[in-house]
């Protein structure tokens, strides 16, 4: 029953200087690299770009890494978010970034960075020989103080093989998965916008950090279900939670501001989407369905041509006497007709 003024308003119980609209800054306005019409410093739209979320997102791709492990999947998610960024710069103007912004600072220096130091750390876990001896038990405090340090590590690690092309319900997990990490993304930029909370706001942070810890354990629980459907015949809560939440964040923002959501996208926009659907959906149905299809149809035919080749190779055993000539020649004909009737 609550509009969308007192939700913002609501906000005011948790910190007072909420409930304030928010500046909009235009990161899309100049996009030179190299002004020449600045003497004083021509890299200037550089450095604006430069703001804390840099190392934003250089860590936050680094957790999420740590948390799929998976650089394909990864990098995926990442150049399909630039990509709803161009989408929907007509909605929110934060999406609105230069090209320079969206494909150097973003997918290759910050996200990639950061996914680039997720899987050497992964890479390092791997490798770890994990010691859990009890902490009274270690002799020198050196040791105590490395123990209590490492309480913080994993207890253990796996290593997630998706393998999103090995059959048809790991492939629509893993586009789910891909997807529910999108939408996560676009709630965190939507709600900053709906509910006027400023990107540095300390809940903004507090929500990240609570995905996150919730996130990898929900990431661990749909892995162990997807490998090994026999001894984990239910999805983990965790996971269940995580959905839950990303799906009530998206209903706030629909409820609190439809209009937003509702403002048609541009014609070539929407062109280049259905494109690339139809194109996911012939690549689902040819590798899973006609690719399956030819290769049973194949495997079919030479069994056939093979059972054909040991049927004629049998009969040729029969009628050869041992030395290459037929016993029909050796005969009289009598014996012939004999064997022609047997």
């Amino acid at each position: 029953l609550q509009t969308v003024q007192d939700g913002r308003q609501f906000m005011k119980y948790i910190d007072p200087h909420l409930g304030v609209p928010l500046p909009e800054r235009d990161y899309g306005g100049n996009c030179l690299i190299y002004d020449p019409g600045n003497a004083t410093d021509p890299f200037h739209n550089i450095w604006d770009k430069l703001d804390g979320f840099v190392p934003a997102h250089f860590f936050g791709w680094y957790l999420k890494t740590l948390m799929i492990r998976d650089w394909w999947m990864c990098m995926i998610i990442s150049v399909m978010f630039e990509f709803l960024e161009y989408s929907l710069e007509h909605q929110l103007p934060n999406f609105s970034e230069c090209w320079w912004d969206h494909w150097i600072m973003d997918v290759i220096l910050c996200n990639g960075l950061g996914i680039y130091c997720g899987m050497k750390t992964l890479s390092w876990l791997s490798l770890k020989t994990y010691k859990w001896q009890g902490l009274w038990n270690i002799p020198t405090y050196k040791g105590k103080m490395k123990r209590i340090v490492f309480q913080f590590t994993p207890y253990s690690w796996v290593k997630f093989e998706w393998k999103p092309a090995s059959s048809l319900r790991r492939w629509l997990a893993v586009c789910g998965i891909i997807f529910v990490f999108l939408l996560a993304e676009l709630n965190t930029f939507y709600l900053k916008f709906v509910l006027w909370m400023p990107p540095e706001h300390y809940l903004v942070l507090l929500r990240l950090v609570f995905f996150v810890n919730v996130g990898g354990v929900a990431m661990r629980e749909i892995y162990d279900f997807m490998d090994d459907p026999k001894f984990h015949k239910k999805l983990g809560q965790q996971a269940w939670l995580v959905a839950a939440i990303t799906a009530t964040e998206f209903l706030i923002v629909v409820k609190y501001d439809p209009y937003t959501l509702t403002l048609s996208l541009p014609f070539y926009i929407t062109q280049c989407w259905i494109l690339g659907i139809i194109l996911v959906l012939t690549w689902t149905a040819w590798r899973f369905f006609i690719r399956d299809i030819t290769l049973r149809y194949k495997e079919i035919r030479r069994q056939k041509q093979e059972h054909k080749q040991e049927h004629r190779h049998e009969k040729d055993k029969c009628l050869s006497n041992g030395d290459g000539h037929s016993a029909l020649l050796d005969e009289p004909n009598g014996s012939k007709l004999q064997e022609r009737k047997l």
